[in-house]
Parts: structure tokens; C-alpha cells; sequence
């Protein structure tokens, strides 16, 4: 996980935010549920910093085991967890999809209108989740399962 910590400060200075990164091992049903403990645990004591990686709290990776970091295959991240500007990059595709298919010579018929109309709502819905950095809404049956 990334994020920020008071960074030392002097009496000349006022205290700023440090980046960091760390590691810990989270008990949890589901990765959401992992995601959701690692980013609301406060305590930093083992942190280092990452200078390269400055920006929001977000969560780089999650694993099955204790201490199994980069030994075996990550999990999915749940999306509201990622890094704002993956987030976007990772929902492009997605809103491109939504624009080009109504975009056609004809347009879209009353049926294919119907159709398309909610897959184009949550898909904006979450993209403008991203943009205010929220978690993602419900997508249980968004654009992400056709794709």
C-alpha cells in the first residue's frame, strides 16, 4: 500500500506529508474486505518512503498468505482501491466501447437503445466515481461483465 505520513518537521518548518509504502498481512473473507482494513489501518510504524510514488492512499497489491507478497499471484484489486489515475486509464476503454456503439451511421434502434442506456449510465456513474475519488458504485451488472 501506498500513502503518506507526517514527514519530520523543525520549528522553521511546518509539517508536511512524507510518501510511503508498506507491507502488512490482513485476516479477511474477501479481497474487498482486505483492501477496505489496509487502507483504513493508520499505523505506518513499518512504512518506507517512496518519493517516486507521491500522491493518495491507494493499494499496490494483495496476495493469499501471510507475508506472500510477490511470491505468488496477485488477486484483484477491487478498482476503487487503485490509484486515481488507473483507475481512469483502466475505464477508458470501457466509456470509448459505450460511445462508439451508439455512434454508427443508422444510430441505435429503440431495442439497442434500451439495452445500451444502462450499461452508459453506470459506466458514467463510475467514472464520475473515480474523478471525486470515491469507491466505485455497485457494478454487479455493469459494462465490466460484457467486456
Amino acid at each position: 500500500m501506498r500513502g503518506t505520513t507526517p514527514c519530520p518537521s523543525s520549528p522553521s518548518k511546518p509539517p508536511t506529508a512524507c510518501p510511503t509504502t508498506g507491507q502488512r498481512t490482513y485476516e479477511a473473507s474477501t479481497p474487498d474486505e482486505a483492501c477496505r482494513q489496509a487502507f483504513e489501518d493508520e499505523d505506518w510504524s513499518g512504512e518506507l518512503p517512496d518519493f517516486e510514488c507521491a500522491g493518495s492512499t491507494y493499494i499496490t497489491g494483495i496476495w493469499r498468505g501471510t507475508d506472500s507478497a510477490y511470491e505468488s499471484a496477485a488477486l484483484a484489486v477491487p478498482s476503487h482501491f487503485d490509484e486515481t489515475a488507473q483507475r481512469m486509464v483502466d475505464h477508458f476503454h470501457i466509456l470509448l466501447d459505450l460511445l462508439a456503439y451508439p455512434a454508427q451511421p443508422r444510430g441505435l434502434s429503440q431495442v439497442d437503445f434500451e439495452r445500451w442506456l444502462p450499461k452508459a449510465v453506470k459506466a458514467v456513474d463510475k467514472a464520475r466515481a473515480i474523478i471525486e475519488e470515491r469507491r466505485d458504485p455497485d457494478q454487479s451488472a455493469g459494462p465490466e461483465e460484457s467486456s
